[in-house]
């Protein structure tokens, strides 16, 4: 799923550490999200949200196959 999480982070001037501390996650799960390789659960998805100040739909975006 396409994402804008690399561009939330850099408007919020994180690493992709403290990102990571800030979700609860690895590194490696950041680095996965970014590059898409990795969908977050439900749970994640709205810790991204909320970390953010934004809605999941400015985060990721569904894109039907």
């Amino acid at each position: 799923m396409k994402n804008n999480i690399k561009d939330f982070r850099a408007i919020h001037k994180y690493t992709q550490d403290e990102l990571a501390e800030k979700l609860e996650v690895s590194r490696q799960t950041v680095i996965s999200l970014e590059k898409e390789r990795y969908n977050p659960s439900i749970t994640l998805a709205f810790k991204i949200a909320r970390l953010f100040n934004c809605s999941i739909k400015d985060v990721f975006i569904y894109e039907d196959e």
